[in-house]
């Protein structure tokens, strides 16, 4: 158990900025305190891994953008669907 400069029990996170993606890290348990512990779990990445991960992220999050667009659309046409149905029957 590692503890964080103010005593609380240090909690693992993990690292999704471009320098360090996906990278796993010990940090202080209460978001948007003072306390400036820091801890690397895992090692340092290669160059190539550091290049290509934040791709892949931005890809999934691009792909999570358009699935969400398509449910929508799908939603309005089915609404707009059930709103002339109901019209003109």
């Amino acid at each position: 158990m590692v503890m964080c400069f103010y005593g609380r029990e240090a909690v693992v996170r993990t690292s999704w900025t471009s320098a360090n993606p996906g990278r796993r890290f010990l940090s202080c348990p209460q978001k948007g305190s003072r306390c400036r512990f820091l801890g690397w779990i895992d090692p340092p990445m290669c160059a190539r891994s550091m290049l290509i991960i934040p791709g892949l992220l931005r890809n999934i999050n691009n792909v999570n953008y358009q699935v969400a667009r398509l449910k929508m659309c799908l939603f309005a046409s089915w609404l707009l669907f059930v709103v002339v149905w109901v019209l003109f029957i």
